[in-house]
């Protein structure tokens, strides 16, 4: 007997025809004219075969099975086929090749709002959005106090959506769909756009989800969510599958591919409408200020990271998080850590600013780091996520550790003061002769 399949994946692959079918784009009148006037010309149009230089493949012969109770990462750069593997699990687009066989009911966070209708409130879209996924009226009804808990909205319940911001509608979708009990989970980087707060909570979540038997693939830039939540992820490059297997070791496969440890990292272009803070660039600076990749632990290590703000305001944090591949997360920095006690009533001015933290490198095993930059407005939302991550290795051939660091575990390094003293008194002494 065959085991059990949540998600059978063979073969699957996504192309689009670009370039020429821009070029080819007429109104419907002209498409008539054309047609009528000279009809072989316009079917020959219509049935050439896109050119290799006018197509691209997403995804391209795509094969893998999940297992019920399993959290799968799906890593890769930008543009690798993440998402569009997820819109074709979710049916919302169709493969151009191979197939997808997906066991029990699927619900799908993919981008802010959908699902939800903009003129319904809240409560209103919590009900559409079960009733889309099959969910009876009784079901939601059962679930509708932890689903509106779970989200924070609840003041906010009985208005339109289209009044809620881009963090509140995402946390009321993402309630939603972890509390309706589907059989299959998918996620996208969606998560990014919620308060840090909310992030920690869904992410939480996702265990509880995974030990009732359900299945989560969760499409993720964020490494160290990756490690600590999957035991199994899967790399897309170019919109082929290049790795399966142990969480940890694929991320260590992506993390080295094309990895040059420059000591340099730059943020995309793209503004978002309204936006009021947009991280541009992290470096990794030696003890001459020079930009670096690989350092002597007992030199140290200067992060520099370059922010524009573009709307002057209060309670902006800028925060970053060092991992490493064996441990995860290891430690995370804010902003807010110069002034703690009134950091949040700061009020930044709109222009460029430059931050440089050291790091406690005495403290660090030799080994690969990487940084990751975010900004928000705790509580509120997220105001940027750098994707790119900025990556450097740290060497240790200097320090008084260097040579007994091996046997020593343990996520942090340190080397601590003993005060061991001769305790003649507790000896203890033999009575009596031999």
């Amino acid at each position: 007997m065959s085991e059990l399949k949540s998600i059978r994946v063979d073969g699957l692959g996504k192309c689009y025809r670009i370039g020429a079918q821009r070029r080819k784009a007429q109104t419907g009148i002209v498409a008539l004219r054309n047609s009528l006037m000279a009809p072989l010309a316009y079917l020959k149009q219509k049935m050439t075969a896109a050119t290799e230089e006018e197509t691209l493949w997403a995804l391209r012969d795509v094969s893998f099975d999940v297992r019920p109770g399993e959290i799968v990462g799906i890593v890769g750069r930008n543009g690798a086929g993440k998402s569009t593997l997820l819109k074709i699990l979710s049916r919302i687009t169709d493969p151009t090749a191979g197939h997808a066989e997906i066991r029990g009911r699927i619900n799908a966070l993919i981008e802010v709002g959908t699902g939800f209708h903009p003129d319904l409130t809240g409560r209103e879209n919590v009900y559409l959005s079960a009733a889309i996924h099959g969910m009876r009226k009784a079901v939601v009804d059962a679930h509708l106090d932890d689903i509106v808990e779970f989200s924070g909205v609840a003041k906010f319940l009985d208005t339109p959506v289209k009044r809620y911001s881009s963090g509140m509608t995402v946390r009321l979708g993402f309630a939603v769909a972890a509390h309706l009990n589907p059989e299959v989970l998918l996620v996208d980087e969606v998560l990014a756009v919620g308060d840090a707060d909310f992030r920690k909570k869904s992410l939480g979540k996702m265990p509880g989800v995974a030990a009732s038997g359900r299945t989560v693939l969760i499409v993720s830039h964020n490494m160290g969510a990756i490690l600590s939540l999957c035991t199994r992820a899967i790399l897309l490059e170019d919109g082929r599958l290049v790795a399966d297997g142990v969480a940890q070791e694929v991320v260590s496969t992506y993390l080295s591919r094309g990895a040059t440890h420059s000591g340099e990292a730059h943020g995309n272009e793209m503004l978002r409408p309204g936006q009021k803070l947009k991280i541009r660039r992290l470096r990794a600076l030696n003890v001459q200020g020079n930009v670096a990749g690989e350092f002597q632990k007992s030199r140290g290590v200067c992060i520099e990271v370059v922010f524009d703000v573009l709307e002057p305001g209060r309670g902006y944090v800028v925060n970053l998080q060092l991992f490493s591949l064996e441990f995860g997360c290891i430690l995370t920095t804010s902003s807010w850590d110069s002034d703690v006690d009134s950091g949040a009533q700061r009020r930044w001015e709109e222009g460029r600013h430059v931050a440089r933290i050291m790091l406690p490198t005495e403290l660090l095993r030799g080994g690969e780091y990487w940084v990751k930059a975010t900004s928000a407005m705790p509580g509120v939302s997220v105001l940027d996520e750098m994707d790119e991550e900025l990556r450097f290795v740290l060497m240790d051939s200097d320090s008084p550790l260097a040579k007994h660091a091996e046997g020593r575990r343990g996520v942090i390094l340190p080397i601590l003061a003993w005060d061991i003293r001769r305790d003649d008194e507790g000896r203890t002494t033999k009575k009596g002769g031999v």
